[in-house]
């Protein structure tokens, strides 16, 4: 059952997500018609999050499927359990009945099928939350395979037919950009591009994920990323690094982020990925960055 747009921001609120409202409008939309939804943006911007929100606003199972090069089929929507059928057709050979295609029929049934994410999403009497997570480091042929999923929710295995969902599944599609999707892909999602938040919003994220930070303290926070993403980093942070940021802050009794300059310097190890990154970012960086965040 599809949510009220007004009261979508809030549930996912209620769920630690802080979503804008173009975002929550894109989801209630996707609810609304039942369609997969395509998230892109720069890694560490909370596209996953997403689906993990959901899975909190519909009380039901997250899928997840997690994209890789040279993922295939088998990985992904399901596999026979070979070692059972070698199993059972050992036992078979045993007995008196021995015809090869009674065999065939008890081997390829679904006692012996393993789920895989897919095929696990649409044979959930309750509609699951299904995550494909970073779609773009899928294989183009990967891609072609999953337009039928998302165009009828339904799957064709070769030895048991044409499986049609039982319910449809909530669908949320990530990417990083790596590469680019196809137009037969992007027809059949709606599509919303996830940008790193402003500093009110990220200061909000903080305060829901992290209370003690305290309001003062979460917006010096905000502040202060949103200065360093601004540096030519390698890798800029994302809204995963701020938390740990704030964490660590907090958890070293870091008020106010003038009082304690020394812990704000040795503490941007939660923020920086690389080594050129933490060579980049010298103290005196830090200090003018910081001469910056009231």
């Amino acid at each position: 059952m599809a949510l009220p747009l007004d009261k979508i921001a809030g549930r996912l609120a209620a769920a630690g997500y802080i979503a804008d409202a173009e975002l929550a409008t894109a989801i209630g939309i996707m609810q609304l018609l039942k369609r997969p939804l395509l998230l892109e943006g720069e890694a560490g911007v909370g596209k996953t999050e997403v689906a993990k929100a959901l899975t909190f606003v519909h009380d039901t199972e997250l899928i997840r499927l997690q994209c890789y090069e040279g993922l295939d089929q088998s990985a992904a929507l399901y596999e026979w359990n070979y070692q059972r059928q070698l199993l059972a057709i050992e036992a078979h050979k045993a007995g008196t009945n021995r015809n090869a295609d009674t065999i065939e029929d008890r081997i390829f049934s679904e006692k012996y099928l393993l789920e895989r994410p897919l095929l696990a999403a649409i044979r959930r009497k309750k509609p699951p939350v299904l995550l494909i997570d970073e779609v773009d480091r899928a294989d183009e042929e990967f891609e072609a395979f999953l337009l039928e999923l998302l165009s009828d929710f339904q799957v064709s295995i070769p030895e048991l037919g044409t499986i049609t969902a039982i319910s449809v599944p909530h669908v949320v599609l990530t990417s990083n950009g790596t590469r680019e999707l196809s137009d037969a892909l992007r027809r059949r999602c709606l599509y919303h591009y996830v940008d790193y938040p402003d500093v009110d919003r990220e200061a909000r994220i903080i305060m829901a994920r992290i209370p003690q930070a305290g309001a003062a303290l979460s917006l010096q926070i905000a502040r202060m990323v949103e200065s360093i993403r601004k540096e030519e980093l390698r890798k800029v942070p994302g809204i995963a690094e701020t938390l740990d940021w704030a964490a660590a802050l907090v958890g070293l009794d870091v008020t106010d982020l003038h009082e304690k300059s020394e812990n704000v310097h040795e503490t941007l190890i939660c923020l920086l990925k690389t080594r050129e990154d933490c060579a980049r970012m010298t103290r005196q960086v830090t200090q003018r960055i910081l001469g910056r965040v009231a």
